[in-house]
């Protein structure tokens, strides 16, 4: 089932829900439809344009901001599902600094790797196993448990509302 994005009455993204959920939120009249999809769904009595993301009617106060999980998903997401050491398609993650070495399960620290790599690599450092990293790991951006949530895969539509550089 397709995902739909949850705005706050002051357009801040909030979360990410089941489209079933964001219909209900607009059949209850606590949401509207900001950016519709092409998809209607009906029933006997109504018919209904299937949303991509709804504001809510009234706002909600959040107490925190929100940091991302480091999880498998979130980091193939990040890492646009590559091997940060050879480019292939990863298929696992892999720790800098293992483990092992006293490294931790951070996104400084993890990165999405081939299975071949991660093997190659084993225990060792990059550099020790004569691997480059594409780029430094790092945490992402500031609505990124959206992108977590997700794996990656953001609607077009809710870029705007993401602040997407």
């Amino acid at each position: 089932m397709s995902r739909v994005l949850v705005l706050n009455a002051s357009y801040e993204p909030l979360s990410v829900v089941a489209t079933r959920r964001a219909v209900v939120l607009v059949l209850n009249q606590k949401a509207t439809v900001v950016v519709p999809r092409s998809e209607i769904w009906s029933s006997e009595h109504e018919i209904l344009e299937v949303p991509s993301i709804v504001r809510l009617n009234r706002f909600v106060k959040v107490p925190y901001r929100r940091a991302a999980p480091v999880t498998r998903r979130a980091v193939f997401g990040r890492d646009g599902h590559s091997c940060q050491y050879c480019g292939a398609a990863a298929e696992s993650i892999d720790h800098v600094l293992p483990r092992s070495k006293g490294g931790n399960h951070s996104w400084e620290n993890v990165v999405a790797c081939c299975r071949s790599c991660n093997i190659r690599k084993g225990d060792r450092l990059p550099g020790e196993a004569g691997f480059n990293l594409a780029r430094t790991p790092g945490p992402p951006r500031r609505y990124a448990w959206i992108y977590a949530s997700t794996g990656y895969q953001v609607d077009p539509d809710w870029r705007p509302y993401l602040e997407v550089a």
